[in-house]
């Protein structure tokens, strides 16, 4: 089985943390966001990856220390990295095809801002599995549309009308993904635009008008990492997963409490210091952090960072910042200082 994972975008929508660190790299409840989705698709296949392929934007801003950092996820699940470069921004679809000397045999294709929990089968009579969550209002989303025998015949985009209630949710299980790699490039050849850009909409579309069989795999979680809000709403949804899993040591034997609370769940990572600080609930905080005289709760804390007589709810920090004032619910990117 292969992972195919088209991450080339910056994240715009979250800016400032996504200036400086990709956004599928920023890290939730205690590991990059690309890294948790690869693994936990990796749990619920139940079956060995045989390669993972990365398809990155301009090498100057996914460098060398990210193509590390994947081949290191890769190599952890006994898989072959490929990496790929998308040149320019133009669609699903050419991101995919960016990747091609990879599409063959039985693969998945995960968008890298997406983090899911879900515990399924793969429905062998299936050609295609579209992963789907149960929403509330679909005419926000794109939805699949379904035949009486519940495979998928249709997808629609935002239907101002009902079809169903089961959106897309950007990751997609193919039997054999060289039929979907032929169907793209019918896609490309024909200049066949939508949004302005190459769509892998389009190319599953070919698909079944040849017949092939698409069913659905229903997600119980589907988490978001978009912007500030629904990001900081995804590392404390991720965080009860964690803890109640019991899977991961979440607080670092390294940390130093000098006359300090945790409330739990938390991530405390490496060589962090606590002083005089309640921490906790739904806080992850990053390596090489020190709090002093602080409250933080509900909040994301990236690397080296340092943080004084603060009183932190809802916020968003990033990396080798220097904070030392008054505001609560913040969003500030790596290597700022305000005193």
């Amino acid at each position: 089985m292969k992972i195919i994972v088209p991450m080339a975008g910056r994240g715009s929508r979250l800016r400032p943390h996504s200036l400086t660190v990709p956004k599928p790299l920023i890290p939730v409840a205690g590991q990059p966001i690309v890294h948790r989705l690869v693994k936990d698709i990796a749990k619920v296949l139940k079956q060995p990856i045989t390669e993972v392929a990365f398809v990155l934007g301009d090498p100057a801003w996914f460098g060398d220390d990210v193509v590390d950092s994947l081949t290191d996820l890769a190599t952890s699940l006994g898989a072959k990295a490929s990496i790929y470069r998308q040149d320019q921004p133009l669609g699903t679809g050419h991101a995919i095809m960016c990747a091609k000397d990879s599409l063959s045999g039985p693969a998945v294709i995960a968008y890298a801002d997406t983090l899911i929990r879900a515990d399924f089968n793969l429905d062998p009579d299936a050609d295609s599995v579209i992963w789907v969550k149960q929403v509330d209002q679909p005419e926000a989303y794109g939805v699949v549309k379904l035949n009486d025998k519940k495979e998928i015949v249709e997808l629609v985009e935002k239907p101002q009308q009902f079809v169903s209630d089961l959106a897309v949710i950007g990751i997609y299980y193919f039997k054999e993904v060289s039929q979907l790699k032929d169907q793209l490039q019918k896609v490309l050849d024909n200049n066949i635009i939508n949004g302005g850009e190459y769509q892998i909409n389009d190319g599953i579309k070919g698909m079944m008008a040849d017949g092939k069989v698409f069913k659905t795999g229903e997600v119980s979680e589907w988490m978001d990492c978009g912007n500030k809000t629904i990001t900081l709403d995804t590392n404390q949804r991720m965080l009860g997963f964690l803890q109640a899993d019991g899977e991961e040591q979440l607080v670092s034997d390294s940390v130093k409490n000098e006359n300090s609370t945790i409330i739990e769940p938390c991530y405390i990572g490496e060589n962090v210091v606590l002083k005089n600080t309640t921490v906790g609930p739904f806080v992850s905080i990053g390596n090489n952090c020190v709090i002093e005289n602080s409250t933080v709760k509900n909040s994301l804390i990236q690397n080296h960072t340092s943080i004084k007589n603060a009183n932190l709810d809802e916020a968003m920090i990033g990396n080798h910042v220097k904070y030392d004032g008054k505001f609560t619910k913040i969003s500030i990117g790596d290597y700022s200082v305000l005193e």
